[in-house]
């Protein structure tokens, strides 16, 4: 028996990307639903993903919020947390396939979407260090059991690094599945910031997480420089 699928999808001011990825979504993955939660967006966000989505939410800023809003107004068996400039790779029958052996959490390898050769030296690390912790970022399409994310209470509610946090806390449960398909995500705030200064400026968030910086303080670090 398949099991169903519902992709949460928090949005912010993506009036130019939510319309193309739910209609990738509709097309390829048509039994899914399709939750969109916006935190607030003063563009045309909203117009443009309620006639593709399944429900279409309005909660409050930030992304640990939308995403718990969003998994707790799914009813399907597992729940996957997309961003908007993300597209998964893995094919609806591939999704099926590997979520039957009952995962109870994982997450996709990642894809930048730039052609330029370093990004394939940055991904590769992205996957790799993925791997060897078991924590995944938002860019990689992290899945899990509704049962699973209503034990753990959802995502951490704080500003930043709330997928790291919550993976740490899901991989005390149990291995992630990690599927080999990557999510296609979006280079854009690389290629926007400069590669060095980005790929810098996430080394040092994710060390100052690791040595107990709260995310609000990193938050106003990252956004504000």
């Amino acid at each position: 028996m398949a099991v169903t699928v519902g992709f949460v999808i928090p949005v912010l001011n993506e009036q130019d990307r939510i319309a193309a990825l739910l209609g990738y979504l509709r097309e390829h993955f048509p039994d899914s639903e399709l939750t969109v939660v916006d935190g607030g967006s003063r563009d045309r966000t909203v117009a443009a993903a309620l006639p593709l989505c399944t429900r279409l939410l309005l909660g409050d800023p930030g992304r640990a919020a939308q995403m718990n809003l969003g998994g707790r107004s799914t009813n399907t068996d597992y729940l996957c947390f997309l961003h908007a400039d993300s597209v998964p790779g893995v094919s609806a029958g591939q999704l099926q396939a590997r979520l039957a052996s009952g995962p109870a959490w994982g997450f996709c390898r990642v894809r930048l979407s730039s052609p330029r050769p370093v990004f394939r030296v940055i991904e590769w690390f992205m996957n790799l260090r993925s791997r060897l912790t078991s924590v995944a970022t938002g860019d990689q399409m992290l899945f899990l059991e509704r049962a699973v994310f209503e034990h753990s209470g959802g995502f951490d509610d704080i500003p930043l690094m709330e997928d790291v946090a919550y993976s740490k806390r899901l991989r005390r449960l149990a291995p992630p599945l990690v599927i080999a398909e990557p999510v296609l995500s979006s280079s854009r705030r690389w290629e926007q910031r400069g590669v060095l200064r980005t790929t810098l400026a996430m080394w040092a968030l994710r060390l100052a997480y690791c040595a107990g910086v709260s995310p609000s303080r990193l938050w106003r670090y990252y956004y504000g420089s």
